[in-house]
């Protein structure tokens, strides 16, 4: 008898399953966006609005780490998804157990490298004199404790793939409440300043890492993390790794616009202009996030019914992921321009922090409407299994468009041409989209055309 999921999956009302399956994902990665944003907070209320500057210097080195657990994470989940769609279960074990494997073994070696090196990297990134001190108290404790974030987010996508939606959710949000309960105790009760925030987040994020696994290990799971298959095999690590880079590479190309970003904000309006930057993406966070989570739902219906050569169904889920992205980045892009000071109230009360801030949205957030479109079309064809046009795509905001305007424009308007950057880039990636979503429509069109005939 085949399971429920898997018929649910085939048959399900397009709209409802996305729903379904969208919802504990956008919880999720609402949820990490909730671990930053409120330890922000906690920071600039109780530590200060130079606490905030140090912590958006360690911006590119979080990017660094989140990217390893996108590679393994992203490229896994995806896998798994098209194996079941191809009702290969022991496949999809396979991965599974090569996963757990690969990041050990990543952030073994990446983390250790970046402890070696940490203070030269951060004064390389942005760091001042007066912010590195927060900086440094900050990631020498989170580095180390890194590998219990990244098994909670890449092996909650997991579950998430292999049917188990709603548990992934509540996992994400075990994690996320006990680190809001420990932030303001950590900060005003033990006097922790931003490293309690840091062991907030280690220890909110273990408990998380202790469900996910624990779901993994159990008899009645579709999908177990068994002894066998925790070994190496080269086959299945090109697998994983060959839909992971195009995540990967994107997590990568932020952490170098982030250092360029810190960069010229410290040359063209000192490290309150870093802190200004880290406001503002704390509200780019807060809705990408959504729409990110938005196609991590998607993910899975696609790549079954992919798998499954059910390309209508297809179709159905890539339209309707669309048209919900556009609607949320547009409602962002709103409130981006008609509330950016009452958003900055909720983490400094600085007025020339606020100014810097408010100033910030307005002129980031001028193409945001776009960037759904753009991040749904880049996350079909990972679906898919298409690692190179994913790659391209998810390169083409953060790297090919926004680093070459964030070196031109402020050399012609300054501090505002260092914020003008984003929408430029998100303009020119959003086009270069569209130009790869006419071409697959028409793939999709052919593909249903010779279902039907």
């Amino acid at each position: 008898m085949r399971p429920t999921r898997e018929i649910e999956l085939e048959t399900k009302k397009i709209s409802k399953l996305v729903w379904n399956y969208a919802l504990p994902a956008i919880v999720g990665t609402m949820v990490n966006a909730t671990y930053n944003i409120v330890d922000r907070v906690f920071i600039g209320q109780g530590v200060g609005a130079l606490a905030i500057s140090g912590l958006a210097v360690t911006f590119p080195v979080m990017n660094l780490t989140a990217a390893l657990g996108m590679l393994v994470g992203a490229g896994a989940s995806s896998r798994i998804s098209i194996n079941l769609g191809k009702k290969d279960p022991e496949r999809a074990e396979k991965i599974l157990g090569n996963s757990f494997l690969l990041t050990i073994l990543l952030n073994v070696v990446f983390i250790t490298l970046l402890m070696v090196f940490l203070e030269p990297i951060l004064m390389a990134f942005g760091a001042s004199e007066e912010t590195y001190p927060y900086a440094r108290d900050y990631l020498q404790i989170i580095l180390p404790g890194n590998i219990f974030v990244t098994m909670t987010y890449s092996f909650n996508s997991m579950m998430r793939a292999s049917g188990y939606p709603q548990k992934a959710m509540y996992t994400m949000l075990i994690g996320a409440a006990l680190n809001i309960i420990l932030d303001p105790i950590f900060i005003f009760v033990f006097g922790m300043g931003i490293a309690g925030v840091a062991w907030a987040t280690i220890i909110s994020m273990f408990i998380g890492m202790l469900f996910v696994m624990h779901h993994f290990t159990r008899k009645t799971t579709t999908l177990r993390l068994r002894k066998k298959n925790m070994r190496f095999e080269k086959d299945i690590l090109i697998a994983i790794v060959s839909i992971g880079l195009s995540p990967f590479f994107m997590q990568v190309a932020a952490s170098g616009v982030a250092v360029l970003m810190n960069t010229s904000l410290k040359n063209y309006g000192g490290d309150l202009a870093i802190g200004a930057y880290g406001i503002l993406m704390s509200l780019l966070m807060l809705i990408t996030m959504f729409v990110i989570g938005l196609n991590q739902g998607l993910q899975p219906i696609i790549g079954y019914n992919y798998g499954a050569e059910i390309y209508e169904r297809v179709k159905a889920t890539f339209y309707y992921g669309i048209k919900i992205a556009s609607i949320v980045t547009t409602l962002g892009f709103l409130f981006g321009v008609f509330f950016p000071r009452l958003f900055a109230q909720a983490f400094t009360s600085d007025l020339q922090l606020l100014d810097l801030a408010e100033n910030a949205m307005r002129i980031s957030i001028l193409a945001f409407p776009l960037v759904g479109f753009q991040v749904v079309i880049s996350g079909y064809f990972q679906s898919i299994g298409q690692a190179k046009k994913s790659i391209i795509l998810s390169l083409s905001r953060q790297l090919i468009f926004l680093i070459p305007s964030i070196i031109i424009l402020p050399r012609m308007f300054g501090l505002d041409g260092v914020w003008a950057a984003t929408p430029v880039s998100d303009f020119l990636a959003s086009l270069l989209a569209f130009t790869f979503f006419i071409r697959q429509r028409k793939v999709l069109k052919q593909l249903i055309s010779k279902q039907r005939y």
